[in-house]
């Protein structure tokens, strides 16, 4: 299994590198059958906290992968009219990939027509653009668009979508596993 997350510049830290830490847990568990990739236009990308980092394959790497999740950022905004992440996520396919997005990651889903007519979520700050592309804003951390599409608002919300992800392309038993691992102690 192939798992890709799809950032940019001016990506937000936490909405990468949460995911990315939850979703390389599995591999543990998987015997070498799940691989999880950054990928984007250059080979590498900076966060707004301004940690510069390597990506590891471009933007082809999308066609092949089981899950997509897209990163949220400042950086996104001006990739939301005509861009190559643009391009690439409207050739994402909902029938045959898990599409997710962190926060305002859901706008580029929803540029791409993904979202148009669906509900679902992003940082509150982004119902009202959301709304603008034909998606029904749903004030919830975790909003389930379709049952291959999933988005997330606010990064603690990133737990939700990976177990939703683990638990699509794996077992519910693994993604509690995982989520165990970061589980705090009450």
């Amino acid at each position: 299994m192939k798992v890709v997350i799809l950032a940019f510049d001016r990506f937000t830290d936490i909405d990468v590198f949460l995911p990315w830490d939850l979703l390389n847990r599995v591999g543990k568990y998987t015997k070498g059958e799940w691989q999880v990739q950054i990928a984007a236009t250059t080979s590498h990308i900076t966060s707004v906290a301004g940690l510069t980092i390597p990506t590891h394959a471009d933007l082809t790497t999308l066609s092949d992968a089981d899950a997509v999740l897209i990163a949220s950022g400042a950086g996104l905004q001006g990739l939301l009219k005509e861009s190559e992440l643009l391009e690439a996520a409207r050739n994402l396919n909902s029938d045959t990939q898990l599409l997710a997005s962190m926060c305002s990651g859901s706008l580029l889903l929803a540029s791409a027509g993904h979202l148009t007519g669906k509900r679902a979520t992003s940082y509150y700050t982004r119902e009202k653009q959301l709304r603008s592309y034909g998606v029904e804003f749903v004030s919830e951390p975790f909003v389930l668009a379709s049952p291959q599409i999933a988005t997330a608002a606010g990064c603690m919300a990133s737990l939700d979508l990976c177990r939703w992800m683990i638990s699509s392309l794996l077992t519910e038993e693994l993604a509690q596993k995982v989520l165990r691992e970061v589980a705090p102690n009450l």
